[in-house]
């Protein structure tokens, strides 16, 4: 489509109008697309989880003697590998998420997504269908790295961790792992929808997504500075790295109490419906994606 052309748009009541079986096929063909694409781009696999397995060995070795949790006397504090690991974790997610969101844009100026938007399936199943794609290659990628990471006890990588998940610890971080990812992959494309270019989404990704990693407690507790503090009370992602730690971490006596695990599970699958709400909300109200 050259830029003089009008731009493509969609039945205002393309929701409506479409069977219901439809939903449910353009949801399962749309991600099943998403992985595909994947597949096909192994690159991506080792960029998602390369980076934070090189950040993870290498953090964990040079701030081994330095770090301590607030609280906690040095012979039963956590080891900072101990503390980093569920942070690694949901890196990884947000790496895959801000991957698989990027192909929103990628979409629409290779004139995909207009096709998509004239066809009589609804505006709903075009969101569910690249943010569950995008969900399942970063909940796998997240467990296929806490399932590998014990492996590394045997060449020495980290002499620090005690890796003892049974099945019950295992299934509660699928869970926290497949709300953060939901959340975060919606939340990409939220940005996504609205930007035009991949440099720009980049931007976005810069200023935005990484910081609030950074601020969720994933890397340091920030217990050390009262505004920091409250930022990362006020970032949803801190709920879901805490709820992810206190199912990983053997013994939670050595974690903070705030917040409590209760608070984790509400705040973690809130951020992710409330995001999810307004992918949906936002791609039926705009009549048209120009190319």
């Amino acid at each position: 489509m050259s830029s003089a052309d009008p731009p493509i748009i969609a039945g205002p009541n393309t929701d409506l109008a479409a069977p219901k079986s439809a939903l449910w096929t353009s949801i399962y063909t749309l991600a099943v697309r998403e992985v595909t694409r994947f597949l096909r781009q192994r690159s991506r696999l080792v960029g998602a989880i390369g980076q934070p397995l090189v950040f993870w060995i290498l953090f964990g070795a040079g701030l081994a003697g330095s770090f301590a949790m607030p609280g906690a006397d040095a012979e039963n504090g956590l080891s900072f590998q101990e503390y980093f690991l569920p942070g690694i974790a949901v890196l990884i997610v947000l790496f895959t998420s801000i991957f698989s969101s990027i192909s929103v844009i990628q979409d629409r100026n290779e004139g995909f997504m207009q096709g998509v938007l004239v066809a009589p399936v609804p505006r709903s199943s075009i969101v569910l269908g690249k943010v569950l794609g995008g969900t399942a290659l970063a909940l796998f990628q997240a467990m296929l790295f806490l399932l590998l990471a014990p492996l590394l006890q045997f060449v020495h990588l980290a002499p620090q961790m005690e890796f003892n998940y049974p099945v019950l610890v295992i299934l509660k971080a699928l869970f926290f792992l497949f709300w953060i990812s939901l959340g975060l992959t919606a939340l990409g494309y939220l940005f996504a929808w609205k930007i035009d270019s991949v440099q720009g989404y980049h931007g976005v990704m810069s200023i935005v997504l990484l910081p609030m990693w950074l601020l969720s407690g994933a890397f340091f507790p920030g217990s050390g500075s009262t505004w920091m503090t409250w930022v990362m009370r006020a970032n949803p992602l801190t709920y879901g790295v805490a709820g992810l730690r206190k199912t990983l971490v053997a013994d939670p006596q050595r974690l903070p109490e705030f917040p409590p695990e209760w608070l984790c599970y509400v705040v973690t699958i809130g951020f992710a419906l409330v995001c999810l709400f307004v992918d949906v909300w936002m791609t039926r109200r705009d009549p048209a994606v120009a190319s």
